[in-house]
């Protein structure tokens, strides 16, 4: 499994940071929307709908969606993005909620509520990956350092010296110790960049506690994806990449830590 994921990382990396450091602006909005439009394909099983037509139809309702919003010149609205990111937040606390007290809960597995869902789940966070690339990109990679930091100081202190199980009922396989892992991790990774960037201790401070609400946050990505799977009785949310799944399995700490992450960049005024 370890080798498969390696494997798999070493091709996606370098076509992440092309699409980020390439001579194509277009490229990173291009990639972000094929994950996102991949990962909802994923949620309608996930929805279990299994007509083939119906779930095709709801990936090209979110295209549209995308692509209404790129055209609107997201990088400028930026009450949009402040909007999204909040309304997201709040339902960030509600699905915590949920996740605790799985499987005690299960108002979200409606038909009604499960489409809509997937949309929040979604939208958010390309509207925020994409805000964030265009108005600050250093941002960005912060994002992706503590949420890749948080997976991989999980998976490995998890295996070195995981006994205490997080969340058993969503998730058996993930560990308090992992948890500690990650986060010793990326603070460490986070102290550093903004030492980096010359802020001033208090201001190190506040980020890295903002970094610890934000890399909790992807965790709660994680589990209520897990949770969501359970629901249903699937392992993964698809197989396109092998050793990591889906592409919703790619992107699920993404879709809590983006809009929780942004909000922290607006109430504190950047780094």
């Amino acid at each position: 499994m370890l080798k498969q994921r390696v494997l798999t990382a070493l091709v996606l990396l370098p076509i992440v940071f092309y699409s980020l450091l390439g001579p194509y602006a277009i490229a990173f909005t291009l990639l972000s929307g094929l994950l996102v439009l991949m990962a909802a394909w994923e949620w309608t099983a996930l929805m279990q709908w299994h007509h083939a037509g119906a779930r095709m139809a709801y990936v090209v309702v979110l295209g549209f969606m995308l692509t209404g919003l790129r055209l609107s010149h997201l990088d400028h609205v930026v009450s949009l993005v402040r909007l999204a990111s909040a309304l997201s937040g709040l339902v960030w606390l509600l699905m915590l909620g949920q996740v605790v007290r799985y499987p005690g809960s299960l108002f979200w597995r409606t038909p009604v509520v499960l489409p809509l869902l997937g949309l929040w789940l979604l939208v958010p966070t390309w509207i925020g990956l994409n805000w964030l690339k265009d108005q600050a990109m250093p941002a960005l990679w912060v994002v992706f350092m503590l949420v890749w930091g948080a997976d991989t100081g999980a998976y490995f202190s998890g295996r070195a010296w995981g006994r205490h199980k997080l969340a058993p009922k969503v998730s058996p396989g993930k560990s308090i110790e992992g948890l500690i892992g990650g986060l010793v991790l990326t603070s460490a990774l986070l102290v550093l960049f903004l030492l980096r960037q010359h802020c001033a201790w208090p201001r190190v401070a506040v980020w890295w506690l903002w970094g610890i609400v934000t890399v909790l946050a992807s965790v709660l990505g994680d589990l209520f994806e897990s949770m969501a799977k359970r629901a249903c009785g699937l392992k993964d949310s698809g197989n396109i990449f092998p050793g990591h799944g889906g592409a919703l399995d790619r992107i699920d700490s993404l879709t809590a830590a983006v809009p929780v992450f942004l909000l922290g960049w607006f109430w504190l005024g950047g780094f």
